[in-house]
């Protein structure tokens, strides 16, 4: 069938292709989130309450909106679209370097612009999609073309360039999610074991030259709390605050009507809200549906035709960047890995966060819907 009636045909029959099991579980996440947010937000937020949950509300519907336009493009086309991401925002990496307009004194880094009607915008949240999408297309020319060394420095260009100018905001934690996702994509793609085994030791390398000559001291504080409890009790209070709101979650959540401080509990901590809004079942319903749709993203992935594909290659890149938001962000609430500043995605306050992973979920559609269509 040719390319342009094949993309007629999806049109025509969007709502029996539309991949449920993807956009259902997201939408109840959000819902989720926006609960607990409004419960969150309005303690403690002063004249800032609606309009930040309203605020919050608009990104979501904006996200909706931008994610099932993208489900109706033609795959074909992903590719202009991914290099657009890409280039926007390494345009935008730049411009947060040469503004006026910072937030570090009140996040640690100077990641965010401020921009006109949108308000505070973080472009590094574009760029892991961005990356995740042009890094396809570029391991999937290595694969047909041979081009081995040729695609090796392309791919060192692909990621190094946002990767210097994100770690001189410094923001170490979406500098390892991209480093994440790189890993994920390459090991997907079928690198040779040699190669890993040389990565990791160039890792090992790295981590002592980090420790001295790039790390922050809040930083090192965090890090060494993880290693050794206890080990600065200012460093602590977040950890020992946020397992306190968990624990009083109870089954079903607290009654308490004034809730356990934990600080940047509507972002970083917001796990810590859902255990304490909804308890033990609501935690219980919102790890089930992340799991459910990381899942699901990784099946269609394996069902597209071509390991190496790019279309394989970009689902595993997008699910592995927003699988590292998950883990670590839960794992942090619960003392299992270091605290960084990783949002819960489709869950934190936060509007560029949840319109990129709208963005991000509207390329995963439109993938599975191209194999559904296909396969019929």
């Amino acid at each position: 069938m040719a390319r342009t009636g094949f993309e007629q045909l999806k049109k025509q029959t969007y709502f029996s292709i539309m991949d449920y099991y993807l956009l259902i579980p997201v939408i109840i996440i959000v819902l989720i989130g926006l609960s607990v947010l409004s419960r969150v937000l309005s303690q403690g937020f002063g004249d800032a309450y609606p309009m930040n949950l309203y605020r919050q509300i608009g990104a979501a519907l904006a996200g909706v909106l931008i994610a099932l336009l993208l489900s109706v493009v033609e795959v074909p086309t992903m590719r202009l679209i991914a290099w657009s991401v890409y280039g926007v925002s390494l345009l935008l990496l730049v411009v947060v370097l040469v503004d006026n307009f910072s937030l570090a004194a009140e996040t640690g880094s100077d990641s965010w612009l401020n921009l006109p009607v949108i308000g505070s915008f973080q472009p590094s949240e574009l760029t892991k999609i961005g990356l995740a999408m042009t890094s396809a297309y570029v391991l999937e020319w290595i694969s047909t073309y041979k081009r081995y060394w040729q695609g090796v420095l392309i791919l060192l260009g692909l990621f190094g360039v946002p990767l210097i100018l994100i770690t001189r905001q410094p923001d170490f934690g979406t500098a390892m999610v991209i480093v994440f996702i790189f890993v994920c994509m390459l090991f997907v793609w079928g690198i040779r074991w040699r190669y890993v085994l040389l990565g990791l030791s160039g890792f090992l390398i790295m981590i002592p030259l980090a420790w001295f000559f790039y790390f922050e001291e809040f930083q090192k504080n965090r890090i060494l709390t993880f290693l050794y409890p206890g080990h600065d009790p200012a460093a602590s209070y977040n950890l020992m605050q946020a397992r306190l709101a968990i624990a009083s979650g109870g089954l079903i959540g607290s009654p308490r009507e004034t809730p356990v401080h934990v600080p940047v509990k509507e972002s970083d901590f917001i796990y810590t809200a859902v255990s304490e809004h909804m308890g033990l079942i609501g935690t219980t319903a919102l790890l089930l549906l992340i799991f459910f749709f990381l899942i699901r993203g990784l099946y269609v992935a394996s069902k597209v035709s071509g390991q190496r594909s790019a279309s394989a290659l970009m689902l595993v890149g997008i699910i592995a960047g927003m699988a590292f938001h998950y883990i670590e962000n839960l794992g942090m609430c619960v003392g299992l890995l270091p605290i960084t500043g990783i949002p819960l995605p489709f869950v934190s306050l936060g509007g560029s966060s949840m319109v990129v992973n709208f963005l991000a979920l509207g390329v995963m559609l439109s993938i599975s819907m191209d194999r559904n269509l296909s396969e019929r």
